[in-house]
């Protein structure tokens, strides 16, 4: 053993057993090298994580004509928009709408109103020729009676026939005259209601044309106060566009929104949705600013969960409130929410990847000096990565990620 070249193989030897020894006992059936970890104690947090976007919390709409409905139009398009993210001041322009079919129904009107007025002219025309002449006819009638009553005066010295038929025919006389005036007001009542009637229409269709002349107006959108502008999303999320067309029940077109207060609207998933609050603290992060993180908290969890397109699974939307915000976020930014469901303090944790299950009950392959062995445990909360282990193990030991070999020999 003196012999410095027997030394150096007795070393080499030796190196080889040991190497031999650890792959034997760290490495699989195939050989690949089994993985520990050390049973830690410390504070484990309950985190969901979701991706969203930010939002202001309060936003200006900025609508199209809101009175297309009553100028029997149902929806327009746009045919010119200012770039989004403009800074605009108020009464700034922002935009068109196609006026085509508001323009020909506005000159169809205008044709009708036309009409009409003409039609109100040629009635009130008509009506005063018409009582004229029956005035006359009354005035007539009028001098006739008196006629008739001059003659009956006259006749009281003749005999008592004439004075009878003097009479008489004053009678007929002042009949006739009654007549002619209950039919002149009759007369006069029908040609007022019949004009009253034209110009109510004529009236209407004024009304009419001066409503689609407003609207038609309104189809320049103009910015109703200073801010940045902002594309409405529609029902399906797409963002209007020139071409996009604007609905009579939702004339919004744009909207300017208050940068001082953001949200990061996200929607969660039914799984995960049971152990989001209100008031949960979140950490934010924006995608275009990776370094900065921002806190903030739940104010909002729907009741009612919707399907995204192009998605099977059913998610709840939430909206974070921001707590702080600078003047480099912008509404539409990407967000990763960071919520914290819960905080566990001196706890023990192992990774999830050491648990392990054999007819319901759970235990761990625990480490020892001469292998493995299987440790039954009972477990409690979990994250993405540790769980909480509440009984069978001790701070320090080391558990396998995966089944070792030797293990798999060895009854629970």
């Amino acid at each position: 053993m003196n012999n410095p070249k027997n030394r150096k193989w007795f070393i080499v030897l030796a190196a080889l057993i040991v190497s031999l020894a650890l792959y034997f006992v760290f490495a699989g059936e195939e050989g690949e090298v089994q993985l520990t970890s050390t049973v830690q104690k410390g504070t484990l947090d309950i985190r969901v994580m979701s991706t969203g976007e930010l939002l202001a919390e309060n936003s200006v709409k900025i609508l199209g004509p809101s009175n297309m409905r009553r100028a029997g139009v149902w929806n327009t398009k746009i045919t010119d928009l200012i770039p989004e993210g403009t800074y605009v001041d108020s009464g700034d322009y922002i935009g068109t709408l196609d006026r085509t079919d508001l323009a020909n129904k506005l000159k169809e009107i205008g044709t009708e109103l036309d009409k009409i007025t003409s039609q109100f002219r040629a009635e009130r025309l008509d009506t005063a020729l018409t009582l004229r002449e029956s005035r006359d006819n009354l005035i007539n009638l009028k001098y006739g009676m008196e006629e008739k009553d001059l003659i009956l005066q006259q006749s009281k010295y003749e005999s008592p026939a004439v004075i009878r038929q003097a009479e008489i025919d004053k009678e007929k006389s002042q009949r006739a005259y009654d007549q002619a005036l209950e039919n002149y007001q009759i007369k006069k009542d029908q040609a007022e209601a019949k004009v009253s009637q034209v110009a109510a229409t004529l009236k209407q269709q004024e009304m009419r044309y001066e409503l689609v002349e407003k609207v038609l107006n309104e189809f320049t959108i103009l910015a109703p106060k200073s801010g940045m502008l902002v594309y409405h999303r529609d029902w399906d999320g797409q963002k209007v566009e020139v071409g996009s067309e604007v609905s009579a029940w939702d004339p919004t077109v744009a909207t300017l929104p208050d940068l001082n207060s953001l949200l990061s609207k996200t929607y969660i998933n039914e799984i995960d949705i049971s152990k989001v609050k209100k008031n949960q603290k979140v950490e934010i992060k924006i995608d275009a600013f990776a370094d900065k993180t921002y806190s903030g908290k739940i104010i909002d969890v729907a009741n009612v969960g919707e399907q995204l397109p192009n998605s099977e699974a059913k998610v709840f939307e939430v909206n974070i409130l921001l707590d702080k915000v600078d003047t480099t976020l912008r509404p539409a930014m990407t967000t990763s929410n960071n919520i914290l469901i819960s905080e566990f303090k001196d706890v023990l944790y192992v990774p999830i990847e050491a648990i392990q299950v054999e007819d319901s009950a759970k235990f761990v392959y625990l480490k020892t000096g001469f292998g493995s062995e299987k440790k039954p445990i009972e477990t409690g909360a979990a994250n993405d990565n540790y769980i909480i282990i509440e009984e069978g193990l001790k701070e320090g030991e080391n558990v396998f990620l995966s089944d070792p070999e030797k293990a798999k020999k060895t009854s629970l």
